[in-house]
């Protein structure tokens, strides 16, 4: 054979090889050794009649040092080469991917061209040594990137295994065991469902990996000729682990590995699917919910196994977020770093996947927060680990550095763990612990030295560590800075009645008998065992953060009383005990807002939307709350069930705001559009689902329009939280419309009528999920004594020759919130002109100010906390502002609806000290009606009030006591009611 070295430089007869030059430089651990493996590849490749392919790689000398130092490194590689050099051939005669696909494909069709077992055994073998090269290659020499790599060979594994499903499948059929419902495609109808599991099921395969299975069949799919479905296809899954697994002279395709499945110790290899899915509702662990994030349907009847997942899906995803199985999975990482002895970080001897700061880690990292919140965002629910680093990233659960830092660290440490497995083909992620081994590593991974290999791989490792720590591996203190805890015994342990006194506990013996009935189960919430441990660790914290509220006693009693009313407790403490912020604001609540803690008592799963990171960013926009409001809905599958899924969202939504108020993210002046725009979102999904449900039974009318035009706060987006919706129904009809044209025709007013009686029910019959909004349509045309819809042209007529002045005060906050986009906008220039039509100054002035002596006679204001009704409170500044919108008019667009603006609008007719007073007394008012509105029914008493609930009303006000609120607020009132007299006297 002619020596290599002599031909290099030369390119006679020679064409470029397809593939290009490699963009990476492996260098040989020793010169000799590679090149003797150059001088062994030559006299292979002539020997096996390709010559043209030697000549190629002579010519090209890049490639050649490539190929030599590569098999200098991996025994794997080259061995694949020189025991049959055709594949070397095979590989490099087109482009990688193209010769992939050649590869793919033809692994596909083996399992339909009626070979015999041995003969597909040994045709996927061959399929599986030209992937390995290729892969191995493509890999090292910086062609596919290590994603390419990963996709490459699960597109493999997915093609060899339809292939063997194939083949036993026919195999079947032409044993009379079953019938195929398509036997030119076995697979499609067949009845079984092959699931792909972990980084099979998430198209991330590594080199040397096995394929995680688990088998299930579907009887009432399948036609079959045996009593004994679960023996047939036991012996399909052993016959489809021989063809893949059992090693021949040709090698092996893939390690089988079934014990994902249902109780592996005690189950046979293929399960009935109503037997698995009555297991998981059952018995199903969270480390089983983990596994199944990255399900695949691989193989089988693939229409089957989407169906079998779709049905899996509450098992996975939990309706509310799941921070009760962070435990169980870390616990599942601490056996392994306790069993095997991955607890610290090293270079020699660590291994990358399961040791501190590895590939483990970083999966987990995504998987558990998956887990929490992936029943309440869709978006999470990724298979693959980097889309959902990214999903956890856009959902803002981790910053873009913890994302690009982690993705990043995973594709390296895949890139290791690829060369690790590529030396000797071994399924190990564990790197040598001598240093040929390592430097070996180090040249495969294009490192010059173990020494830079090593300060990378070590500042990989760190940072996943770092990231991995911060979220899982804090553990709980069980006993309170200052002193002991013990509340096991009959009689109170003198140090912790010490320790709950210098807390500020003036009553310790009634907070321990309160704890150690905890610990006795005395309420549902900790009747379980994992209860009462998860409150057992939550306990010092929670006393601790109780008395650092200052009123120790009163927020320990809510506490206990909230603790009372709740169904369970896992979810809860779990969340509780992840996240000391949302302690402090539970207890906030309990001990200032009654009527926020009735609403976590009995739903506590709102704390869930607190957990999102999104809680302590910006409100979320119309479109953002509306499209999550309609992935709640989408999960319905009846009208009733949508009413309830609105009624949860809206009542959840308003704690939301809520608690965004008392914890002053939001301001009370926000809050208003806060709870104006939640309003919108409902009326429109609400107003949906009505007019599709009565549209069922009753059809359309033809032409018909609606409107519902938002009046008094829902108008002038100035909500609180217990605000009704006040709204008027208008709409419009081709006027040769008599009777709508359904199953069950109503004339046309009665159509609209209905419609509108069908609305208010839904909106505001109370439910045992309560109610979305209670509604009122006393501002329309004639009040209760006019119908609940109105016609476009009887409204104006109305509006024009028969209104009062207060009906076109209430115009002045009015505006469209739902509807028909068109119809709308004509309705809002008609109630423009309205307002603007000219006014008697003295009339308009005599009006309003008879209407506010009504409202002074008929709701008296019980004291000055009562600001809206209060001589001088808030009645008086929307006055003023009403009636300088109808004294000034105006030509504008869009007019202003909200209290503000209109008295930004009046220009002249106020005097600009006025105008400081009236807007300083506004922000006053919507601070202190906000604040109550959200904590109390009742009317408020400072006399009465919880301490908490005081400091509050003081907070939001920056005033240091409640008597100054209540002075200032005097101060105010009279103020006001002097500008009001002094306007429209």
């Amino acid at each position: 054979m002619e020596n290599p070295d002599k031909v290099q430089g030369t390119k006679a007869n020679a064409v470029d090889l397809p593939w290009g030059l490699p963009s990476l430089r492996i260098a040989p651990a020793n010169k000799n050794d590679a090149r003797k493996w150059k001088v062994e590849l030559h006299r292979r490749l002539h020997a096996e009649g390709h010559g043209e392919l030697a000549a190629q790689l002579a010519s090209t000398p890049p490639m050649e040092d490539f190929l030599s130092s590569v098999f200098s490194l991996s025994s794997h590689l080259r061995d694949i080469v020189l025991v049959r050099p055709s594949r070397l051939a095979i590989v490099f005669k087109d482009r990688p991917d193209a010769v992939f696909s050649h590869i793919v494909d033809e692994t596909a069709a083996l399992g339909t061209t009626g070979l015999e077992d041995a003969q597909i055994m040994s045709a996927l073998r061959e399929a599986k040594a030209k992937t390995a090269l290729l892969c191995g290659l493509a890999d090292l020499g910086g062609w596919w990137n290590c994603e390419q790599v990963t996709h490459a060979l699960t597109r493999f594994a997915d093609a060899a295994l339809g292939a063997a499903c194939d083949h036993l499948l026919i195999s079947m059929a032409q044993a009379g065991k079953v019938e195929l419902a398509n036997p030119s495609e076995p697979q499609k109808g067949c009845g079984l469902i092959v699931l792909g599991m972990g980084k099979y099921g998430a198209h991330e395969l590594n080199y040397s990996s096995d394929i995680d299975l688990i088998l299930f069949f579907e009887p009432a799919q399948m036609r079959f000729n045996t009593d004994d479905l679960t023996t047939l296809f036991t012996r399909f899954a052993k016959s489809l682990i021989r063809l893949l697994q059992e090693r021949t002279g040709d090698g092996y395709v893939f390690r089988v590995d079934l014990r994902l499945r249902p109780d592996p110790g005690s189950t046979p290899l293929a399960i009935p699917v109503g037997a698995a899915l009555n297991y998981y509702e059952a018995y199903g662990q969270n480390w089983e919910r983990a596994a199944m994030i990255k399900a695949r349907a691989v193989a089988g009847d693939r229409e089957a196994g989407n169906a079998f997942l779709k049905e899996l899906a509450p098992f996975i995803w939990r309706k509310y977020l799941d921070y009760a199985a962070i435990s169980d999975v870390h616990s599942i990482k601490r056996q392994i770093h306790a069993h095997r002895g991955h607890g610290e970080i090293a270079v020699a001897g660590h291994n990358i996947k399961l040791g501190r700061g590895g590939i483990r880690e970083i999966e987990f990292f995504a998987q558990t927060q998956q887990l929490i919140a992936g029943g309440r965002l869709p978006q999470l629910r990724q298979l693959r680990t980097i889309e959902a680093l990214n999903a956890l990233e856009k959902e803002r659960w981790i910053d873009t550095r913890a994302r690009d830092e982690l993705t990043n660290a995973y594709w390296y440490l895949r890139q290791i763990e690829h060369r690790i497995q590529m030396v000797a083909d071994e399924q190990s992620h564990t790197l040598p612990d001598d240093k040929a081994g390592l430097t070996r590593i180090a040249l495969l991974s294009g490192a010059r030295d173990i020494a830079r290999f090593s300060e990378k791989l070590n500042a990989t490792l760190r940072t996943v560590e770092r990231h991995y720590a911060g979220l899982f591996e804090k553990s709980p203190e069980l006993t309170m800075p200052g002193g002991n805890l013990v509340f096991t015994g009959d009689d109170d342990d003198p140090a912790t009645v010490e320790t709950l006194a210098a807390q500020g506990y003036s009553r310790p013996s009634e907070v321990i008998r309160a704890v150690r009935g905890w610990h006795f189960g005395r309420f549902p919430a900790v009747r379980t065992a994992q209860a009462r441990e998860l409150l057992t660790e939550l306990t010092p914290s929670l006393l601790g953060s109780i008395a650092a509220t200052g009123e120790a006693d009163t927020t320990f009693a809510a506490f206990d009383r909230f603790l009372g009313g709740l169904p369970a407790g896992i979810q809860l403490f779990s969340l509780l005990k992840s996240n000391p912020a949302l302690l402090r604001l539970l207890l906030l609540i309990l001990s200032a807002a009654p009527r926020l803690a009735e609403t976590i008592t009995r739903r506590p799963h709102v704390f869930d939307a607190m957990l999102e990171p999104a809680f302590a960013g910006a409100m979320p926009g119309a479109k953002t709350l509306a499209s999550r409001l309609a992935d709640a809905l989408e999960r319905t599958t009846h009208y009733e069930g949508l009413l309830d899924a609105a009624r949860i969202f809206a009542s959840e939504q308003k704690f939301l705001i809520g608690a965004r108020v008392i914890n002053r993210s939001l301001t009370t002046d926000a809050a208003g559009a806060a709870f104006a725009m939640l309003a919108e979102v409902m009326v429109n999904a609400v107003l949906a689902g009505v007019i599709q449900e009565f549209e069922r039974r009753h059809g359309k009318v033809a032409g018909s329009r609606i409107c519902v035009l938002g009046m008094g706060r829902l108008g002038s987006r100035e909500l609180t939280a217990g605000s009704d919706l006040d709204m008027i129904l208008l709409y419009e009809h081709d006027p040769a419309a008599e009777i709508s044209d359904g199953s069950k025709p109503l004339a046309v007013s009665q159509y609209f009528t209905r419609l509108a009686q069908r609305l208010i029910s839904a909106m505001s019959a109370p439910t045992a999920e309560g109610v979305i909004y209670s509604l009122d349509f006393r501002l329309r045309p004639s009040g209760n004594a006019g119908p609940l819809a109105t016609q476009l042209t009887a409204f104006l007529k109305y509006q024009h020759e028969a209104a009062w002045t207060w009906e076109r005060q209430a115009l002045t906050r009015a505006r469209p919130v739902a509807g028909d986009a068109a119809f709308c906008a004509t309705v809002a220039q008609a109630v423009r002109e309205i307002v603007n039509l000219p006014s008697d100054a003295r009339k308009l002035s005599s009006d309003v100010r008879e209407m506010r002596a009504l409202i002074d006679k008929e709701k008296p204001a019980a004291n000055v906390f009562d600001v809206k009704t209060a001589r001088g409170g808030l009645v008086d500044i929307e006055f003023i502002a009403q009636w300088a919108m109808l004294r000034q008019r105006t030509g504008a667009e869009a007019a202003p609806v909200s209290t503000l603006a209109m008295l930004q609008h009046a220009g002249e007719l106020i005097a600009a000290a006025d105008f400081d007073t009236l807007c300083n007394a506004l922000h006053l008012y919507n601070s202190v009606q906000q604040v109550l509105r959200l904590c109390t029914d009742e009317k408020f008493d400072p006399a009465a009030a919880p301490p908490g609930l005081l400091h509050m009303l003081c907070a939001h006000t920056d005033m240091p006591d409640i008597r100054t609120v209540e002075g200032v607020l005097k101060n105010t009132q009279k103020a006001v009611r002097e500008i009001f007299e002094r306007l429209l006297g």
